[in-house]
């Protein structure tokens, strides 16, 4: 694996489930990024549908690599997974209804391996835990995006200031949807930012508690204007299909858990990491199992127990096949 900080190598995870019908256009997308230095995981939680097969004229690309789950865990589980057995310097998330601009991973490895910015002496660094006038590292880069809603309707989301409506609500007159903010999930993340903040939160709500828990940790978070993805809701997509459980009373008590974090922010001024715990953790299929590593990053002993399995049985079969 080629790296550094000039030339991070780059997984692109794509967790999925039941989306045989779109894995693949999502798939091709990431595949085709001009960013080089790149790896492609798809994590099928478990898929029941045709998925397994749709991906398989894929495992002869040098570029991808398919992990299927043995039990359905959930978005945020699916990604906790792709973070802990990956190990690239970088990490971006692409949902299987996502289309990405073939250069949207290049502008952000641009802004993420920035090395001249500094904390202007004009603006508050202590609320940062940051000093005037030090040099910055960037720990996620972010991109506006466009949605396009099952109503056909395309909403530009360019709102910098909805990142913050958690804390101040106050700010996000005008918004064209409802909860319309500049998307976590396809940010570009420097890999110790997991090392210090842990994963995402098993919840319905895990993108916006692990944005809020970004920013209220002072984590330097650079921003691209262009819109360089398109997202696309779709009756079977997660935030609109009653499968997921997405409008409904856990995720209204999940979000209330959120909002607590920020209530408890706001006396402690820092928002505490947040360990994997995947107990039900195990992998079915491989397609290279060469490339699995554990990510440095907290989670509970059980869940690092295991990793460390998954890691010794892959190892285990190479031996054996060779």
């Amino acid at each position: 694996m080629i790296s550094g900080p000039l030339a991070p190598c780059v997984d692109i995870i794509i967790p999925t489930f039941n989306r045989a019908h779109l894995i693949e256009g999502a798939i091709r997308a990431a595949l085709v990024q001009s960013w080089w230095n790149s790896r492609v995981h798809v994590i099928d939680d478990a898929s029941t549908d045709a998925t397994a097969r749709v991906v398989e004229p894929f495992f002869a690309h040098p570029k991808f690599n398919y992990i299927r789950l043995a039990h359905n865990l959930g978005t945020a589980q699916a990604k906790n997974a792709g973070l802990l057995l990956t190990a690239g310097d970088a990490v971006t998330f692409h949902d299987s209804d996502d289309i990405p601009h073939r250069d949207k991973v290049l502008h952000q490895v641009r802004r993420l391996s920035a090395q001249d910015v500094r904390a202007d002496g004009c603006l508050n660094w202590p609320l940062a835990n940051k000093e005037a006038g030090q040099n910055l590292t960037v720990s996620v880069v972010l991109t506006h995006h466009e949605l396009i809603l099952p109503d056909g309707r395309r909403v530009e989301i360019r709102r910098d200031l909805s990142l913050l409506d958690d804390v101040f609500p106050n700010l996000q007159m005008g918004a064209e949807v409802p909860g319309e903010w500049t998307h976590i999930n396809s940010g570009l993340f420097r890999t110790d930012v997991f090392r210090r903040l842990g994963g995402f939160e098993d919840c319905v709500e895990e993108d916006r508690e692990l944005r809020n828990r970004l920013i209220l940790n002072g984590e330097v978070i650079w921003i691209v204007p262009e819109l360089l993805l398109t997202k696309i809701e779709t009756p079977d997509s997660l935030t609109q299909s009653p499968v997921s459980d997405y409008v409904s009373e856990r995720r209204r008590a999940d979000r209330q858990r959120v909002w607590q974090k920020v209530e408890d922010w706001r006396h402690s001024g820092r928002v505490e990491p947040v360990p994997v715990d995947c107990p039900a953790l195990e992998v079915r299929q491989v397609s290279r199992p060469e490339w699995l590593q554990r990510r440095d990053m907290p989670a509970s002993p059980e869940t690092l127990a295991r990793v460390d399995n998954i890691l010794t049985a892959e190892t285990s079969d190479r031996v054996a096949a060779q």
